[in-house]
């Protein structure tokens, strides 16, 4: 049981920044925005929540959780205003996504470098990682579930669950849900019955890119103690979850711990006796959840059913 504890325990960390992210993507392209420059929000947010964390931890003495609530919403904010630049192209400029989306993903690596080079010596952002949430009292106790859910977690992970039923409860059962779904699979429908396409699209982006980069502050707050200005490829990972889970609320989650566990295996395997005893080269298990990630999509990409409007610039004057 030590074994799955500790695997169940490393796939949190891919698995909650995934879920949060994936579901920044999926309000952005169920409104019919493609949002791939989630890599770039992440890290923007990311970048701004870590250099909040370093100052609060140097000049204050506020507990942990509290600081990393802040650095969250503030991360989620720099995310916002940072996706805001690819609402304005790629719905008011009517510019093509794709491409506003893939200047944002080549500038924000670029930006974290040189302002972090620029107040202080190096490109890393150092912190002390001080925020692991050792057991919640009597709830750490619950057999099986208190040793997963409540010892050894983040406080990111009681979000993401936030993130999961509050995204399926608004997308799926509100009214603001049904227009923005309504937006990404016939605008012009919809712009019939007085729905204003523009703004319900913005708002969609704006939520993608504060999610986003939320989940870069809490991804890069779980696995070390340092900013490098990446946030390891999470983004586009979150894009293919996005796919994988058909842009479907609780397929997300699905795929999200698939991969997770699937990373958690490859980090783990020597803990596990017959993985071990393959005796495969490191580099060999590090590839196996990205391969396979490669391999589902390669055969479930056919039966994705991705918004009809996904992608398209919206023109009012066309029926």
């Amino acid at each position: 049981m030590d074994v799955i504890y500790i695997i169940i325990e490393n796939a949190f960390f891919s698995i909650i920044p995934l879920i949060i992210v994936a579901f920044g993507g999926l309000y952005a392209e169920r409104s019919g925005v493609t949002n791939i420059a989630l890599e770039g929000q992440m890290l923007m947010g990311a970048f701004a929540g870590i250099l909040l964390v370093r100052s609060l931890q140097n000049q204050t003495s506020l507990e942990p959780q509290m600081i990393f609530i802040i650095a969250m919403i503030v991360g989620g904010i720099v995310g916002l205003i940072f996706a805001l630049t690819h609402a304005y192209s790629s719905i008011i400029m009517k510019s093509d996504q794709i491409i506003s989306a893939t200047a944002l993903n080549l500038f924000a690596p670029a930006f974290a470098i040189f302002t972090a080079r620029t107040i202080q010596t190096g490109q890393q952002i150092q912190f002390t990682s001080n925020f692991l949430i050792r057991k919640i009292p009597i709830l750490s106790e619950i057999p099986i579930i208190g040793e997963i859910f409540f010892s050894r977690v983040y406080l990111s992970l009681y979000v993401a669950i936030l993130v999961i039923f509050i995204g399926w409860f608004v997308l799926m059962k509100t009214r603001f849900g049904l227009r923005l779904r309504a937006c990404g699979e016939n605008p012009h429908a919809a712009d019939s019955l007085g729905v204003n396409i523009y703004r319900v699209r913005f708002i969609g982006v704006a939520i993608s890119g504060f999610l986003a980069g939320l989940g870069g502050v809490a991804f890069i707050i779980s696995i070390g103690s340092e900013f490098n200005a990446t946030v390891s490829g999470f983004g586009f990972l979150a894009i293919a979850v996005l796919i994988f889970g058909n842009w479907n609320p609780f397929r997300i989650v699905l795929a999200a711990s698939i991969f997770g566990l699937l990373r958690s295996l490859s980090s783990s395997y020597y803990s596990i006796p017959f993985i071990y005893n393959l005796d495969l080269p490191t580099q060999i298990y590090g590839m196996l959840p990205y391969i396979a990630t490669l391999v589902v999509l390669i055969f479930f990409s056919k039966n994705s059913k991705a918004p009809k409007a996904l992608g398209q610039i919206y023109d009012q004057g066309k029926r």
